[in-house]
């Protein structure tokens, strides 16, 4: 089966080809654009199938990050992938951003390893993960004194963006920090894009946290009548 994996989660715009047999990663790209996912998607994925040799008409399946990260990103990621695998009539998985960080560190580590990434403004978002891939402790927001003491207490390892902000409330915290990614690897996103159940995981954005732009209440005016 051939996986495309599409990840707009954070400033970067990733697309990777998987193919099931030998668990191989085709194609991939993980350029940092900052803003303008939306126009550089369709150039990005173009270059992946060329360079994987695959035409789109032979993706089987479509992987999308659905979150936590970049509201915007995020939107546009899941609404892309949605309309390719509608046009190709194939189906589209749903794929945390938290778990494609976790999962595939656990795999390798001797303990569980948190997924924690900076969200600003106090908080960071986290999820625990198990080298079974079971999740612990799934995603949620927290403060980073409560990060760290769940870490503490699980006795995990860290991985994200988040990890700095864990260790400077408690540096014995500091030595299991494995790895500073922002976004989860997008070969590992298509991977578990591979074998996750579309039925079990919709491509639907995920939010930990209410968007902040919100429509004004109280303000609308009466719609003029003829």
């Amino acid at each position: 089966m051939l996986t495309l994996a599409i990840d707009c989660s954070a400033i970067h715009c990733a697309v990777a080809v998987h193919a099931s047999d030998g668990d191989r990663i085709l194609g991939e790209q993980c350029p940092a654009i900052g803003r303008g996912h939306a126009e550089q998607l369709p150039g990005i994925l173009q270059s992946v199938l060329d360079a994987a040799g695959v035409e789109l008409s032979a993706i089987e399946r479509i992987g999308v990050t659905v979150g936590p990260g970049s509201f915007a990103g995020i939107r546009v990621g899941v609404a892309f992938a949605r309309g390719l695998a509608l046009t190709l009539g194939i189906p589209c998985v749903g794929v945390g951003s938290l778990e494609a960080m976790a999962i595939p560190a656990a795999l390798t580590s001797a303990r569980p390893v948190m997924a924690v990434l900076d969200a600003r403004r106090d908080r960071v978002w986290t999820l625990v993960a198990a080298a079974d891939s079971s999740i612990l402790e799934p995603g949620c927001e927290l403060t980073p004194e409560a990060a760290a003491r769940l870490a503490a207490d699980v006795g995990c390892d860290i991985v994200g963006s988040g990890g700095p902000l864990l260790a400077a409330i408690d540096p014995g915290l500091a030595d299991r920090h494995i790895g500073n990614r922002i976004a989860p690897d997008i070969a590992e996103v298509a991977r578990l894009a591979a074998r996750l159940d579309p039925a079990d995981n919709p491509p639907e954005p995920r939010y930990l946290r209410e968007a902040d732009a919100k429509p004004q209440t109280g303000f609308a005016l009466p719609h003029a009548t003829v």
